[in-house]
């Protein structure tokens, strides 16, 4: 089980705390440092600074880390056009000497859609979009160097792109599709993912959602794909310091620990086990309170070694 450490800075976090963050999961060995791609506060608080843009800050981590891989959970296919994301994604990969990953969803969260000018069709459009981009994305990376790529959609057209630049991973930079929709995520994961995610659920709906990823696969007549969960995480040496923490992110220390990775170490490696039983060979811990260096060097302590 690898243990990635994910962050939701349109929350409050500016650059240098997530670098920060980054640097200190480096240093303590978890796989991965991950963040949203979100352009406003989700829900009511204090929006801080103000929320930082997704591919800007991981070109920055590319250069000022060197083994933690880097990526998104998700971009939303409606912030960018294909082709432009495709350079973005094969920069920030060779920035980093072959080490992003990219997250892709078909966009959800309409407020801050309205808040920047950003157009939001209605759902069925969002997913047309969605696989038109995971095409174009798969077809740009992959086009041997020297040829052209061209594509004819309903949405996006390119003609005789030359399918630069390359990323630095062949023959690209993996893809994780995330949701629990019953029928269109599934084959779009097993189409076009590397891997596919299961964000905030229960054990056993993730249960679930893994069965159909896997039916999905053995339709397509492939392997089934790295399957992995998201989880908000609250660790503590005992009752008083989950509850600190729980406090510090706005959350009932009862309700974390049902659903999510919230108690003790141990509590919390046995869950991520449970996890590990239904297949998951990677668990995202939401990290919600950026300042809060410790907890990341609890869970690297008592929790990463057991699992």
């Amino acid at each position: 089980m690898k243990l990635r450490i994910f962050t939701e800075p349109q929350q409050g976090g500016t650059y240098d705390e997530l670098l920060a963050v980054a640097r200190t999961a480096e240093r303590l060995g978890f796989d991965a440092f991950f963040r949203s791609d979100h352009y406003m506060r989700i829900g009511p608080g204090d929006p801080g600074p103000g929320s930082t843009d997704a591919w800007v800050t991981l070109a920055g981590l590319a250069r000022e880390t060197s083994t933690i891989r880097l990526g998104t959970l998700v971009t939303p296919a409606t912030f960018r056009l294909p082709g432009a994301l495709a350079i973005s994604v094969a920069q920030v990969d060779q920035m980093s000497g072959g080490r992003a990953e990219l997250g892709l969803g078909a966009g959800w969260f309409d407020a801050e859609h309205i808040a920047y000018g950003i157009p939001f069709p209605p759902v069925s459009e969002r997913f047309a979009r969605f696989e038109e981009q995971l095409e174009i994305l798969t077809g740009l990376w992959t086009t041997p160097t020297g040829k052209t790529f061209s594509f004819e959609g309903s949405h996006y057209r390119l003609a005789d792109s030359p399918a630069l630049p390359k990323p630095a991973q062949s023959p690209k930079p993996p893809i994780i599709i995330g949701g629990f929709g019953a029928r269109r995520t599934p084959r779009l994961a097993a189409r076009f993912a590397d891997e596919y995610n299961v964000p905030f659920r229960t054990i056993e709906d993730t249960a679930q959602a893994f069965g159909r990823v896997r039916e999905a696969c053995e339709e397509q007549g492939r392997p089934s794909i790295v399957l992995s969960a998201a989880q908000t995480v609250c660790v503590g040496a005992d009752d008083a310091e989950i509850a600190r923490r729980a406090e510090a992110i706005g959350q009932d220390p009862a309700a974390l620990r049902a659903g999510g990775l919230a108690g003790t170490p141990a509590e919390v490696a046995e869950k991520i086990g449970q996890f590990a039983e239904l297949g998951a060979e990677r668990i995202y811990l939401q990290v919600m309170d950026l300042g809060d260096l410790e907890h990341l060097e609890l869970i690297a302590a008592e929790v990463l070694p057991h699992v």
